[in-house]
């Protein structure tokens, strides 16, 4: 890839995981636990839920804001160190945009069917507040242009770096 290309894409994607990390910290910031379960009904049935919900939102939060931090290192850096950039695009695929679309709590999932509709492709396990739901299409709206930006470090990023591992050996 070449360096202009890369560079931009590292600012492309610092500007929107900075863009997902601050609306996940608005919201988690505003937001209790006892907030979600008391508008939605039944605490029993939705305390767990929501519990695994804010939990995954704030591994999220950490994930995005460490990976715009190490490609807001890489860009400010007086030569542009195209490896490293590599590794950051490569680590915001793998930790970001899986964590998103696999979140742990498995509290939503995407059915990427709706993607060719147009319609949202996140489908909630249970019914949650307008605010959680408008967040989290949000979000995915970010995810998913950084997914089809970044899935060349999917298996280019690795091929690459097994062919430098086999060179070193000989």
């Amino acid at each position: 890839m070449a360096a202009t290309h890369l560079k931009q894409l590292c600012e492309e994607t610092y500007t929107k995981l900075k863009k997902a990390s601050m609306e996940l910290e608005r919201y988690l910031n505003q937001v209790t636990l006892s907030s979600l379960v008391a508008a939605s009904g039944d605490p029993e049935e939705y305390e767990t839920y929501y519990r695994a919900y804010l939990s995954d939102l704030r591994h999220l939060l950490v994930y995005c804001e460490n990976a715009y931090d190490r490609l807001g290192v890489s860009l400010r850096r007086a030569r542009f160190n195209e490896e490293f950039a590599e590794e950051v695009l490569y680590q915001v695929y793998h930790t970001c945009i899986n964590s998103f679309y696999y979140p742990k709590g498995e509290v939503y999932e995407e059915d990427s069917r709706y993607a060719y509709t147009g319609q949202d492709c996140i489908i909630f396990r249970k019914q949650v507040t307008p605010e959680l739901q408008q967040l989290t299409l949000s979000l995915s709206k970010v995810f998913e242009q950084l997914r089809n930006e970044l899935q060349y470090y999917e298996n280019d990023y690795i091929a690459k770096k097994r062919r430098h591992k086999e060179q070193a050996q000989v």
